[in-house]
């Protein structure tokens, strides 16, 4: 009984709206994937090869690092823990769009799939943006690298927490 809700609550993110479009990003990398890597010119220079299946292996493996970390960010509260897997998520993203621009220099027939796979990006970024905002700034710690703390917080801000007084020796008894 207990089992089963505790797995629901470790899987809610696969109900949320930008989760499913990652998936939806995973399955149409993965078929152009496919597509790609069968028509890729066994003419081209060994090097030019290497490098096309380069950038369809990177635009496959950034897809499902996006679904991961949307996972990862949906299993933390932390404000700094969720932006930092957004920002993983977004440079993903980007460089799927950077990767499919890469590939078109190597005259692969299927530019079709490409320029759908950048609308989808695309749509995702819309959903991406409206999941961040779901974001609670105020249930943080500060991050002292400065990059993912809320509005009005600083990474050298005195942290109250280090005002409560601790004794390991009264917690262990």
């Amino acid at each position: 009984m207990f089992e089963e809700e505790e797995s629901e609550d470790l899987e809610k993110y696969k109900k949320l709206p930008v989760y499913k479009k990652a998936v939806e990003i995973i399955d149409l990398t993965d078929k152009i994937s496919s597509f790609i890597n069968e028509s890729i010119d066994e003419n081209l220079e060994d090097a030019e090869l290497m490098m096309a299946k380069t950038y369809v292996d990177d635009i496959v493996g950034n897809a499902y690092i996006i679904a991961a970390k949307i996972a990862g960010a949906d299993a933390v509260d932390l404000y700094d823990l969720k932006m930092e897997n957004a920002a993983i998520i977004r440079k993903a993203a980007r460089e799927i769009k950077v990767n499919c621009t890469g590939l078109k220099m190597f005259k692969i027939e299927g530019f079709d799939y490409l320029d759908l796979l950048r609308e989808e990006i695309e749509l995702f970024r819309v959903e991406f943006a409206e999941w961040v905002k779901t974001f609670d700034p105020w249930d943080y710690i500060i991050d002292r690298w400065g990059l993912f703390n809320p509005p009005g917080v600083n990474y050298d801000d005195h942290d109250p927490d280090d005002d409560i007084p601790f004794n390991p020796e009264d917690f262990l008894e």
